[in-house]
Formats: structure tokens, C-alpha cells, sequence
């Protein structure tokens, strides 16, 4: 790394010398060696970039703006080729941090800002206790900055260049393992969901997961922040002095040439000055038809350092190239094994006390509507039952009505207070034309803060500051398959319980047929939230190779098959209708139902061994150094003691 002349290293100096790391100096202002208008506007833009690095509350605000970006991948955006190049200003920032310290704050920072950006929407429902649940969840990215700066930061080397594009990828998935865990808060806004419409991704995930398909988006961000570097060392060689002494490296903390490039160096140790030496610049002064120096022009040695950077980037993203390839031609795929007709009732957005009762009259009335387009099931979203079907028994008679009416079993979801268990539960309940049938699954895991406020006697001051949970739900204790129909076996999910990739992997490798997942969204209507659930069906699908309803409430209800496609136009948000989809089944175990979450074992495994190298390294540095050989005296040597 370069070290500018003043101590703080700040780079907001005085115009004085830097240190190029090869024993000269060139100074910042001004064109030595015939430094252009050029030369001086990139000195000024430079400054200015090391100014803003150097102030810790604008580089911590440059921070969460570069961790946000990734958001714009994700539904309602749906920039999915974003998340492809959407890490690499965060990673490049983090990289120059002066200090390892500084690089975790720049990690915990982007990992702010990034979970903000993609739970924006609930901030209308908890205020401030977002922002509050985003810094803590943040906090998971800083071992991650760490591990950027300590691969990527100060001089480059093709095996730290190559360690960076398994070690990085490695402790994102770590990050997104951690945040999974319900009581943090769920999977949602996995970075490998944003490849949710691009059939290459998802066929990577069939093979492992949304985790593959996260790792392999990291190390193309990876590879790009490579060859970014590559590039401007590059470009800082062919400038040559000029960009030595006046132009800002891409890291902004030191000239031209890159960070990256450049080896770190000791601090400057004063030399005394001899003949011919200029007295400002501490160089010897030559003629104008004197031969260019090291210091004068780009070193052959620091443009081959510059290089070797590219090498391991580009057989990086040639690597995820070649394994989509190999994941489209030789992963299983699902055998079609015939259609099935499911109905969908989307009632739309019913307010008001009476909103329970007019949404169920609603719902009544657009599924009687489906009589004679012969569904094999119909499925209501997540709240559309909100009375205890045992203590209203007119409600159950009035469902099993509806079911002779269409011919099909009802799929309803539940949530009330039940008679025979204390507490409210939202249940998956199945009715058909004698009434409910007895299969019901009770929802497991629950949205923290929404349905239950994780250590209500610490947090529950949440509920003054928002909508979060007054009372909570309680979860049940197992998976549930449910005969809908003859030959026809579905696997119910609850809301964000779509987002949990083993939930919906147990319920295949259990023999489900077809994913349901029942939701609602109403209190994120005109928010990112709607589009954002409903594309996680299509992932879970491409996973397990079987299809998947997601049936809301107030939309956006979809359907996906087996292969991650859309199957049929989805519902739109507000939208109240019913629409009956033909939904093809499939056959066959996809790779991830077979070996589930093999790339999160693989990343835990790096990094394990990485964390192991490092405890040996801190040893080797701590452990005291052996003394040297007796020094010698006029009295006596190691050879001859005495003389």
C-alpha cells in the first residue's frame, strides 16, 4: 500500500510526497516530469475520493450505500443481472480500510444498509425497530469485511486472488446460514432468490440449493472486483508519472497505481540527501536527456503484479459459466407425470372490524364461481378462515357446501383461537363435502415480531413503537401431508415458511406431489413485499422439482412448475378473483432433495480451515525468536572460548 507523507495517513495532506514502495517519492501536487492540466484534475478528484475515506461518517454513509445495491436485484426491481456486479463497490471499499477494525465497521455497515434496503417495507409496521433488527442482523457481515481486506487488501498475489473466489463466496453463505435462523428473522432476501426468473440459476439450484446459486453470484462479484483492479493498475501504469502524482488510485488512498498492485512498504525512513538530489522531491535530479527511471516510468515488474490478479478472476467466472452449463445439460430433471387443475381464490384488500366475516363472504362467492371449470383442489390464502371451525360449526357446513358445489377439497388456512388447544394457531385445514377431512397442519415457524415477539419480556417494548404481535401465536410441532383428491398428495406451508428451503425439501423427500404455500401480504400492500414472497415459489420448486402454488390473500398469487417457471400469470396485488391453473407434475429427485445443503457444508468446511490457518499463523507470529549466536570479544569466539 502507499503511505502518504502526513503521519495519520489520511490522505488529506499538505501536498507533500508519497511513497511509492520502490524507494522514490512523488509529490501530489503539481506534474513532475511534465505533469498535465490532466494530471492536476485527477490530484484534485483524488483528494477529495481520500478526503471522503477519510472522514469516518462519510465513509460509514458510502458503506450502507454499497451494501443497499444489492436490493435492486430483488422483486420489485427485479434487476436480476445486478447481483452479478452489485457487491464489488462494497468490496472495494472494504479492501482499503486502513485497519482490520475499520473493515468489520465497513461490513457491519453494508450489511445495514442491505438489510434495510431489502426489508424497507417494514417500516410502516415497526418504525425505528427495523432499522434497530437491520443493525443487529448487520453485525453477521463483519467477519466477512475482514476476510475482504485480509484476501483482497494491499499488494496482490495470484493465491490470495484465488483464495479470495472460494474464501469470500465461503463466508457470505455463513452470513446467510446465520440469518436463517427463524428467531433472526428467516431467509428472506438470500442473494442466490434474486436469480428466481433466470432458467440457468435455477437449474444450479436444483443441484444445490439457493445456496449454490448465492456462493456462485458472490464469486462473479469476486472476479469482477479482480479485474476492476487489474484494470486501474493497469491503467496507472500506462499513465506513468502522471498518475503517480496527481491521480487517485481506485482504492483512494493513495496515487495511480493501485493498492492492489502496489507492495506494501515500511514507513519512510529519512535518508540523508547527496549531491545532485532536488531538495524538494528527495530524488536525483537528471538531465532532460537522461535515461527514465523505475520511479519515471511503469515498472515491467509491477504490470506483471498487476496481472497475475486477472489470471485467477477470469478462471473464476469461466468456472460458474461452465458449471451452469454443466447443471442445464447433465443435472436430473423432473419427468412429467401429468397435470393437475388448482383453483386460486385471492379475495383482495377487505378492511374494517367486519374484515374476518365480509372476506370470508367474499371468498365464498368467488369460489362457487368455479363450478363446472372442474378444479382438483382449491386453495384459499393464509387468514382466510378466522373463526374455529369446531366452535363454528355453521362455518365448516357452510365450506363443506362449497366443496360439493365446485367438486373439489378446500385448502382454507385458519387462524384463530382453537377450542380444543389453549392459544391462536394458523392452521392449513382441508374440507371436503362431509366437512373438514382431519388433516391440518399447524404452522411451525412463526415471523418474529409479526406473530411473536422473540424474549417478550426484554422486547416488548416493540409493540409501543409499531404492529408488532400483542399476543403470540403458538407453532406446531411437525410437517403434515394432506390427500387432497384422488392420488393427488400436497405439502401445506404458512406464509414465510416458503422462504425455509429444508421445509420444503422434507416435505418432497416425504412424497409430496405439489407445494402449497399459503400467504398474506396485506399489511405491505404497493410495497416490494408481495412480488418479493411470491418469486420465492420458484425457487423452491426449481429445488425440489415438484410445483408450487402461492395463494395470498391481496396478491401476488403464482404458480410455478416443476422446473421453476411460471405456470400460467400470476394474480396481482389488490386483484380479487379466482383463476384456476393447469399445473404439471413431475416425477424424479432433483440433486439438492438428494444431498440437501452440501454447498453450505462445503463453505463451512473453508472456512474452518481457514480460521485453523490463521490460529497457526497468529502463534508462529507470537512465539518468541530463537537467540542468535554469542556475539564476539577480544577475549574469546564460539570457536575458540578463552582466545
Amino acid at each position: 500500500m502507499y503511505q502518504f507523507g502526513d503521519r495519520d495517513g489520511d490522505g488529506a495532506g499538505d501536498g507533500s510526497g508519497v511513497s511509492t514502495g520502490d524507494g522514490t517519492a512523488a509529490t501530489t501536487r503539481g506534474g513532475t516530469g511534465g505533469g498535465t492540466q490532466g494530471g492536476d484534475r485527477r490530484g484534485r478528484s483524488g483528494a477529495l475520493a481520500r478526503r471522503a475515506m477519510a472522514s469516518r461518517w462519510s465513509r460509514g454513509g458510502i458503506a450502507a450505500l454499497a451494501g443497499a445495491l444489492p436490493a435492486l436485484a430483488f422483486p420489485a426491481p427485479s434487476l436480476w443481472w445486478f447481483a452479478y456486479g452489485a457487491l464489488v463497490p462494497w468490496i472495494l471499499l472494504i479492501r482499503t480500510a486502513p485497519t482490520a477494525r475499520r473493515a468489520m465497521l465497513d461490513g457491519w455497515l453494508g450489511g445495514l444498509g442491505f438489510m434495510v434496503a431489502v426489508h424497507h417495507w417494514l417500516l410502516p409496521s415497526l418504525h425505528v425497530f427495523t432499522v434497530v433488527i437491520a443493525a443487529l442482523l448487520g453485525l453477521l457481515w463483519a467477519p466477512w469485511g475482514w476476510l475482504v481486506r485480509r484476501l483482497l487488501g494491499g499488494a496482490a498475489s495470484p493465491g490470495r486472488a484465488t483464495a479470495s473466489l472460494v474464501v469470500l463466496p465461503s463466508g457470505w453463505l455463513m452470513v446467510e446460514l446465520a440469518r436463517s435462523w427463524e428467531n433472526l428473522g428467516g431467509p428472506w432476501g438470500l442473494l442466490g432468490s434474486s436469480q428466481w426468473q433466470v432458467a440457468p440459476a435455477l437449474r444450479l439450484a436444483s443441484v444445490g440449493g439457493v445456496w449454490l446459486v448465492s456462493a456462485l453470484v458472490v464469486v462473479v462479484n469476486v472476479g469482477l472486483a479482480l479485474l476492476a483492479l487489474t484494470l486501474a493498475g493497469r491503467l496507472a501504469a500506462a499513465h506513468g508519472p502522471a498518475s503517480r502524482t496527481g491521480a487517485s488510485g481506485p482504492d483512494g488512498t493513495g496515487p495511480g497505481v493501485t493498492g492492489a498492485t502496489a507492495p506494501a512498504t515500511a514507513p519512510e525512513v529519512p535518508t540523508p540527501r547527496t549531491t545532485g538530489q532536488s531538495p524538494t522531491s528527495g530524488t536525483t535530479a537528471q538531465s532532460p536527456h537522461a535515461p527514465h527511471t523505475a520511479a519515471q516510468s511503469p515498472a515491467p515488474r509491477t504490470t506483471a503484479r498487476v496481472a497475475v490478479t486477472a489470471v485467477p478472476a477470469c478462471a473464476g467466472i469461466l468456472a460458474v459459466a461452465a458449471l451452469a452449463a454443466a447443471a442445464s445439460a447433465w443435472a436430473p430433471r423432473p419427468q412429467a407425470a401429468g397435470e393437475v387443475r388448482i383453483a386460486v381464490v385471492q379475495p383482495g384488500v377487505i378492511d374494517g372490524v367486519s374484515g374476518p366475516q365480509k372476506r370470508f363472504d367474499r371468498q365464498e362467492a368467488l369460489t362457487r364461481a368455479l363450478a363446472g371449470q372442474d378444479p382438483d383442489l382449491v386453495v384459499w390464502g393464509e387468514s382466510s378462515v378466522g373463526f374455529d371451525l369446531a366452535e363454528r360449526p355453521d362455518v365448516a357446513r357452510r365450506l363443506a357446501t362449497l366443496s360439493r358445489e365446485v367438486g373439489a377439497d378446500l385448502l382454507v388456512n385458519v387462524d384463530a383461537r382453537r377450542s380444543d388447544r389453549p392459544g391462536i394457531f394458523k392452521s392449513s385445514v382441508l374440507v371436503g363435502p362431509g366437512g373438514p377431512t382431519g388433516d391440518r397442519y399447524d404452522k411451525m415457524r412463526l415471523v418474529p415480531f409479526g406473530e411473536y415477539i422473540p424474549a417478550r419480556s426484554l422486547l416488548g417494548w416493540a409493540t409501543s413503537v409499531g404492529k408488532a404481535a400483542g399476543e403470540d401465536r403458538r407453532r406446531g410441532d411437525r410437517q403434515v401431508l394432506m390427500d387432497a383428491g384422488p392420488g393427488l398428495r400436497v405439502g401445506p406451508l404458512v406464509c414465510f415458511e416458503s422462504a425455509f428451503p429444508d421445509m420444503s425439501r422434507r416435505l418432497t423427500r416425504d412424497g409430496a406431489q405439489l407445494l402449497l404455500a399459503q400467504s398474506a401480504t396485506s399489511s405491505f400492500q404497493s410495497s416490494w413485499a408481495p412480488e418479493q414472497h411470491a418469486s420465492l415459489a420458484a425457487v423452491r420448486a426449481a429445488e425440489t422439482g415438484r410445483p408450487m402454488v402461492h395463494a395470498t390473500l391481496t396478491g401476488v398469487s403464482a404458480v410455478h412448475g416443476p422446473d421453476g417457471s411460471r405456470a400460467g400469470a400470476p394474480i396481482g396485488a389488490s386483484a380479487s378473483t379466482a383463476k384456476v391453473y393447469d399445473v404439471p407434475l413431475a416425477t424424479g429427485t432433483t440433486a439438492y432433495v438428494r444431498w440437501g445443503d452440501w454447498p453450505v457444508h462445503g463453505a463451512l468446511v473453508v472456512v474452518t480451515v481457514l480460521c485453523a490457518a490463521e490460529g497457526v499463523r497468529s502463534l508462529r507470529r507470537s512465539a518468541p525468536e530463537p537467540h542468535g549466536p554469542r556475539a564476539r570479544t577480544v577475549h574469546g569466539s564460539p570457536a575458540h572460548p578463552g582466545r
